[in-house]
This record gives structure tokens, C-alpha cells and sequence, in this order.
């Protein structure tokens, strides 16, 4: 490999990236100025992808955990040759350009993941490490062997500082992730100030006692990355691999290199001088010919080895159509038509919670979609998410579906988010509700990136009893349902479950969480499946229709629709109540179907819903009253909770009794 024209492109691109922070006056130049010759490196050959067809579905996937240093990733997306242009790298972070100001999946053609939440991408990292050993383990075969990507992911200080990382890595040892490179940036400085003023520990060690490989190098030797990089592709001991690159941040900048100065924009004010010292000409945003053409004779490699992988691809496409079937249907994301009449209904003297019946519910699913993979935070016991048709995920059976994350619910977060960037299975992973805060980053960029996972969260309520206020999420899913994107369902009954959980397979623009009891509930057959079970996937639906001039509506959700029936029968027949486990889908319902729920001209109405108040009232109106809990819970058994608390059908009925 040519290392004059590597050096020549490290340079241009710590050029591209002060030019572009001294533009916006915005940004980080840290990274992208420590890293070039990390950069250079990668995409001046030693990563397999292809700019021509950036989702190759076997192209090494590279991730940038610290996504502060994006203008690092979109240098070099630009020099090699990715559908990012020299006017989009200049028009870093402005309005509706393709470089915002941390990455964002589908925003940008090389970027594999959202990232900017440290740690986060590490995590992401081990997803598609996950992934891409399932993928391999289901789809290739002694004649075609079509997958051996590797993940690589470049992280700095602040990411391996953040607890998600930690988790992350721990898993990612015990899976034996050998598929797994991680480039630890190691510059010796934070943003606040230098690194030992909030560290020392002795991270090679760290990582070797997770059972990762470690390499310690300088990281602006050029042929030192290399052979590294090469090591670890080639790595035979079955560990994910760390390279520690010690690197000096901003380097480029004298005025502020190896200082935490160098983190942010601050250098960028020496710009004139920076380029001087780096070699390159008074013209901003300069890429020389020789690197132009250093890239494009790159780039024709690259699509060769393309091409090549491609003959042994189609190969395997016609010895295999139904492999290929299926690995098309995960790659388009497709779901049955029919799913939601694949799922038996349930007895109609039925009395379960809706853990046991939404685990009921997924084992249907699971055989239709045979990409969807199940997994629980060391819950599986609990949260009965486990598809029985498979068994453990493990290094020796890659194949299998069932995830086991251990006590790291914020890894889990961040390992489904990878999967799902990755795009081929479709992820879920559980825990108990009131855990789910450990989770919420995670959660948070799998709505801002569109990601369809879905979040099976049971122990949903003071139901809980006697494990008390700890385990008691009163907050928690007001709390998620501020989530733009995130659709919200508490189902009422074993049939709301059923259309809730298809739902959650359905929909493929952004997550789904399923709010699940543990106590037993009735099953609602006065109302047929259909009713139900559609009314879920609406998100609010008439469950006991006035017979008589409307007068009240009663809204519910969850547990607490049965109480809501029960005082309808006692309050009279102009009594209607509304089931509505997902208020996010309700609201995407035309204004004919809300009206047709809830009539705006009746304004005398009572919800009921065993959490805080707030949201609520949106849907009763200021005529309207809620009856909720805005406090912890109690320890005692839960019955005892729910009615101490006035979860109860009297409780409502003596509320609607009271209004005016």
C-alpha cells in the first residue's frame, strides 16, 4: 500500500475538517485530526466496502462510536467516493446538507448507525457483531461461504468512559465476538480537561480480563495501523480485538494539539496557520489530484472484489432459492400478510396476564417470521419472551434466536439497535418495566433512527405488590410516551395482545413497546376477537358502546379496562367506554375514527390508568377528571395496592357520580 499518498490524504482530510468547522464556527476537530492516519488507514484500503453499493451485505461496517468527530467520517465517505460531494462536506452541519452535526443513519451513504450519545456506538458495534454472526451462521454454506464481514468501530475516551460501553464489551467477550474490531482513540484528554483527572485505570488490562485480544500502537504510524488492523482481522484465538491507538487530539493544530483546547472547534481560529504546516495550498476544502486518483484507482479495486464476491453471491442465490427467499424477505423487512390471523385465539373464559399471552402470542410470530430473534435482560423466567421452537444464541450455536444479555439492560438497548441498523433480523429484548430507564438512551435513538424493535417490558404496574415502590413503574410509561416515534401499548386483555404484539411487527419506521402485567386479567369476550384485536392496532377503540343517548365515556388502558367495564354496567346504559392501550397509534388515526371513539361533544368523561395523571388529560379535557397515581407505590400484595391506590370499578363510578 502507498504510504506517501495515505500520509498525503491524512493531511487533506485534517484539512477538510478545519475548513469545514472554521465555515460553521461548530464542531469537533479533536478526533478527525488525531485519527487521520486511523482514517487513512481504513478507507484508503484496509476496510472491505464499496462506495458504489454502500449497503453490500457483506462490506465490513465501520461505526463512529464518538460521533462528535463526524466531520472524520464524512471526510473520508467523501475522498472514498461515497455519494457525499465536496459541496455536502463544506456544508457541514447546515440546514438539510448530508453532513449533520453528529451522524444519522439513512441521512448519510456510509454512515451505519446514529451515533453521538458516547458509548453508544460500541454497543451498536456489538449489534451488528451479532448480527453478522447469525447471518453467517444461517445463510452460508461449505460451497458459498457469502459472509465474513467485520464490524469496526472507533471510539475515544468519553465512550469508553460511559457504562453502556462497559456492558457492551463484557457481553461481547463472553459471546466471543471475534467478528469485532474496536479502535480505542486514546489521546489522553477529555473534554474538560486532560484524561487523569478522571481516570487511571489500565484499560489493556480491562479488556484482556473481558477476554478481548489487545494491541497497544501509535497511532499516526501509518504502517503500524496497518499491520494492527491486519492482526486482528486475521485473529485465530476467537476474541473481539482492541487496538489502542495512542494518538495526539488536534494534531495539526500546534496552538492547542494534546490539549483538551483541541477537542472542540477552538483550533479552528488557526486554520491559515494549521494549513501551512500540513502542506496544503490557501484554498479551502482542497483535495490535491494525486489523492483524488489515489481514491479512484481504490475504489475500481474495491469494485472488483465486489464483482468477484457477487459470482460466489448469485452462486449461492441459485443453489439455495429458499435461503435466498428468506434473506431477501429480512433484508425488504417483510411481514406476513396473514400474521395476525396465524395467532389462535384465546379461550374466551381466558384469565391470564398479558406476559404469559403475549408469550403465547409470539411463538406464531416467531415461526412466520423466522428472522425475529428474542432476547431478556437474565428475565427470560419472567418475561416468558422465549421462543420455544429455538434455543440459546451462543458462539457455538449462532444460529439460534434467543438472546440471553445478562443484567445490562443498557447494552441490550444498544446491542438491538445494531441488529436493527444492520437490517437483515428483525430485534426484541426484554426486562420488567420499571428497569426500562436503564435502557432509554438506547431507546431514545432507535425513535430518532427509525428502527423497528420492539420492547417487550412486563411487571407493569403497582400490580407488582410486594416487591414495593422499586418495582412499582408508576412514571415510567408516561415517561416512554414522551418519546417522539416510540408507539406505547398497554393491552387490556389476551386479544389486545395478540394486535398489539403484530402491530409491533408491522410497523417498520420506529420502535414499539409492550407494556405487560404480571397479575392475571380477564379476558374481555363480551367483545369479539376481531373488535379487539383491531381495535389494538388502531390504538383506541369503543369496548362497551352506549345503549342509550351518550352521556360518559370511561377510558382505560391495561389492567385497568376491567374496572372501567365493571362501573359502566353500574353506572346505566349511556355509558360507553374506550379501550386504549396506544395513544400514539390513536392519534395517527383520521379524524373521522377519533371522532367516531370519542365524540368531542361528549365532554364528560373519566379515564382510569394505573399510573401519573398528566398525559391523560389530553383525552378527558378540562371537564374531565383522571383517576391515576401520581406517587410511589405501596408494598403489600397487589390487590391490596391496587385498591388502597383507587384502582378500582367503585372508585370510578363514584368519580363520574361527582362530576358535574
Amino acid at each position: 500500500m502507498n504510504l506517501e499518498s495515505l500520509s498525503r490524504a491524512a493531511n487533506e482530510a485534517r484539512g477538510l475538517a478545519i475548513d469545514a468547522v472554521k465555515k460553521c464556527s461548530s464542531g469537533h476537530l479533536g478526533l478527525p485530526l488525531g485519527c487521520a492516519e486511523i482514517g487513512a488507514a481504513l478507507f484508503g484500503g484496509a476496510l472491505r466496502y464499496n462506495p458504489a453499493e454502500p449497503k453490500w451485505l457483506n462490506r465490513d461496517r465501520f461505526i463512529l462510536s464518538a460521533g462528535h468527530g463526524s466531520m472524520f467520517l464524512y471526510s473520508w465517505l467523501h475522498l472514498a467516493g461515497y455519494d457525499l460531494s465536496l459541496e455536502e462536506v463544506s456544508n457541514f452541519r447546515v440546514l438539510h446538507s448530508k453532513t449533520p452535526g453528529h451522524p444519522e443513519f439513512r441521512e448519510t451513504p456510509g454512515v451505519e448507525a446514529t451515533t453521538g450519545p458516547l458509548g453508544q456506538g460500541i454497543a451498536n458495534g456489538v449489534g451488528y457483531a451479532v448480527s453478522a454472526k447469525m447471518t453467517a451462521a444461517r445463510f452460508n454454506t461449505p460451497e458459498h461461504p457469502i459472509f465474513d464481514q467485520h464490524i469496526v468501530v472507533l471510539a475515544g475516551d468519553g465512550c469508553m468512559q460511559e457504562g453502556v460501553a462497559q456492558e457492551a464489551s463484557a457481553f461481547a467477550g463472553h459471546a466471543k465476538l471475534d467478528n469485532l474490531i474496536l479502535i480505542y482513540d486514546s489521546n489522553d484528554v477529555t473534554l474538560d480537561a486532560m484524561a487523569d483527572a478522571s481516570q487511571n485505570e489500565e484499560t489493556a488490562k480491562r479488556y484482556e480480563a473481558l477476554q478481548w485480544d489487545v494491541q497497544t500502537i501509535d497511532g499516526h504510524d501509518l504502517p503500524a495501523i496497518l499491520a494492527a488492523f491486519q492482526k486482528a482481522k486475521a485473529a485465530t484465538s476467537g476474541k473481539p480485538q482492541l487496538i489502542i491507538a495512542k494518538n495526539v487530539i488536534g494534531k495539526g493544530i500546534p496552538e492547542v494539539a494534546g490539549t483538551s483546547k483541541g477537542h472542540g472547534e477552538g483550533g479552528a481560529k488557526f486554520a491559515d496557520e494549521a494549513r501551512k504546516g500540513l502542506g496544503l495550498p490557501e484554498t479551502p476544502f482542497y483535495v490535491s489530484a494525486e489523492t483524488r486518483a489515489f481514491f479512484a484507482e481504490a475504489k475500481a479495486c474495491r469494485q472488483a472484489d465486489y464483482a468477484a464476491w457477487n459470482v460466489t453471491y448469485q452462486a449461492w442465490r441459485a443453489a439455495n432459492p429458499a435461503q435466498a427467499a428468506l434473506l431477501d424477505s429480512g433484508v425488504k423487512q417483510e411481514v406476513p400478510a396473514d400474521l395476525l390471523s396465524r395467532v389462535p385465539a384465546f379461550a374466551a373464559d381466558a384469565k391470564v396476564a398479558t406476559r404469559k399471552a403475549a408469550s403465547d402470542v409470539l411463538q406464531p410470530v416467531a415461526e412466520a417470521m423466522p428472522l425475529f430473534v428474542s432476547g431478556s435482560a437474565d428475565l427470560y423466567g419472567s418475561t416468558l419472551n422465549y421462543i420455544r421452537s429455538s434455543q440459546d444464541w451462543t458462539p457455538e450455536n449462532a444460529g439460534a434466536r434467543n438472546i440471553r444479555y445478562g443484567i445490562r439492560e443498557h447494552a441490550m438497548g444498544g446491542i438491538l439497535n445494531g441488529i436493527a441498523f444492520d437490517g437483515i433480523f428483525r430485534a426484541s429484548g426484554a426486562t420488567f418495566l420499571v428497569f426500562v430507564d436503564y435502557l432509554r438512551p438506547s431507546i431514545r435513538v432507535a425513535a430518532l433512527a427509525k428502527l423497528p424493535i420492539t420492547y417487550i417490558l412486563t411487571h407493569d404496574s403497582i400490580g407488582v405488590g410486594e416487591d414495593g415502590p422499586t418495582h412499582q413503574p408508576v412514571e415510567t410509561v408516561s415517561g416512554l410516551r414522551v418519546i417522539p416515534n416510540l408507539d406505547v401499548i398497554r393491552p387490556a386483555d389476551p386479544e389486545e395482545t395478540a394486535g398489539a404484539f403484530v402491530g409491533a411487527m408491522q410497523r417498520l419506521d420506529g420502535p414499539t413497546a409492550l407494556i405487560l402485567t404480571r397479575q392475571v386479567v380477564p379476558n374481555l369476550s363480551f367483545a369479539s376477537v376481531a373488535t379487539r384485536r383491531e381495535g389494538a392496532l388502531k390504538g383506541a377503540y369503543v369496548l362497551v358502546k352506549e345503549t342509550a343517548p351518550l352521556e360518559t365515556i370511561l377510558l382505560a388502558a391495561g389492567s385497568e379496562v376491567q374496572h372501567a367495564v365493571a362501573a359502566a354496567k353500574e353506572l346505566g346504559a349511556g355509558v360507553r367506554v374506550v379501550s386504549v392501550p396506544c395513544m400514539e397509534r390513536f392519534e395517527r388515526q383520521n379524524t373521522e375514527y377519533r371522532e367516531s371513539v370519542l365524540p368531542n361533544a361528549c365532554r364528560r368523561r373519566v379515564a382510569i390508568a394505573a399510573g401519573v395523571t398528566g398525559l391523560w388529560y389530553r383525552w378527558v379535557g378540562l371537564d374531565g377528571k383522571v383517576i391515576g397515581i401520581d406517587r410511589f407505590g405501596i408494598s403489600a400484595p397487589g390487590n391490596q395496592v391496587m385498591e388502597i391506590l383507587g384502582m378500582t370499578a367503585a372508585n370510578v363510578a363514584a368519580t363520574v357520580r361527582a362530576l358535574a
